[in-house]
């Protein structure tokens, strides 16, 4: 797997926090990592974004920024207010292409949800997927809401022939309530595997020493870390 592109079920889902978690475990393994973020929007040209957080909490400094709006809307419509020219997927897919050949591993960070436009001919990050032949993985919330958003963002992965590489729940609360304990067999029949990982809320302030164990902790073997998806449910779920 020397690419992999990280969504969300939604904006504000822990992205950016699981991003960097799996870039941390992949660094500690050993290999160059890199990390893309197609567009950032939302943020000022010279102000921190979230490849400044991926940097802060994983350690990885190999990472591409194409395009960013300061606008926090879509990537097409960000472009649009501010009259700048929206990102060329096909030229991120084939920076893309580029990295993994010298990287052990290349993350893809998105922004928003899997179907949010990057330009007015629709593009998407699943067209950036398929264009990368590379695994998804669906970053989720714990709490209500989640399994109508979580079930449109798999089916539409399944439509387009793109294969799931697991789903994590990106903000896991301290004090988890009925909703996000019935939640996790919910979203495990979902998917049809186990959770690929937790991450507890909070842990994107935390600093790289301590991240770095939670993502141990929160990510599952295939990303890296011990996260026993069987422990968590049987501590957790209804």
């Amino acid at each position: 797997m020397s690419v992999l592109v990280i969504t969300g079920t939604d904006t504000g889902v822990g992205k950016t926090v699981v991003t960097a978690a799996v870039a941390a475990l992949a660094r500690e393994r050993g290999g160059p990592v890199a990390v893309v973020k197609p567009a950032q929007t939302g943020v000022a040209p010279g102000e921190p974004g979230d490849l400044d957080e991926v940097i802060r909490l994983s350690g990885v400094t190999t990472t591409f920024e194409p395009a960013r709006f300061p606008d926090p809307l879509s990537p097409a419509a960000a472009a649009r207010a501010s009259g700048l020219p929206p990102v060329s997927l096909p030229a991120v897919a084939r920076r893309v292409g580029e990295l993994a050949e010298t990287h052990r591993l290349v993350l893809v960070e998105g922004a928003g949800g899997l179907l949010v436009r990057f330009d007015e001919d629709g593009a998407t990050l699943a067209d950036l997927a398929r264009a990368l032949d590379a695994p998804v993985l669906v970053v989720a919330r714990a709490g209500l809401g989640t399994l109508n958003h979580t079930a449109l963002t798999l089916e539409a992965l399944a439509g387009r022939g793109i294969d799931l590489a697991g789903v994590v729940i990106g903000s896991w609360p301290d004090e988890p309530g009925l909703a996000e304990r019935a939640n996790v067999t919910d979203l495990e029949t979902l998917a049809a595997r186990p959770l690929a990982g937790a991450i507890p809320e909070g842990a994107g302030r935390l600093d790289r020493a301590a991240f770095a164990r939670t993502a141990r902790a929160g990510l599952a073997s295939p990303l890296g870390g011990g996260f026993q998806a069987s422990r968590f449910r049987e501590t957790f779920t209804l």
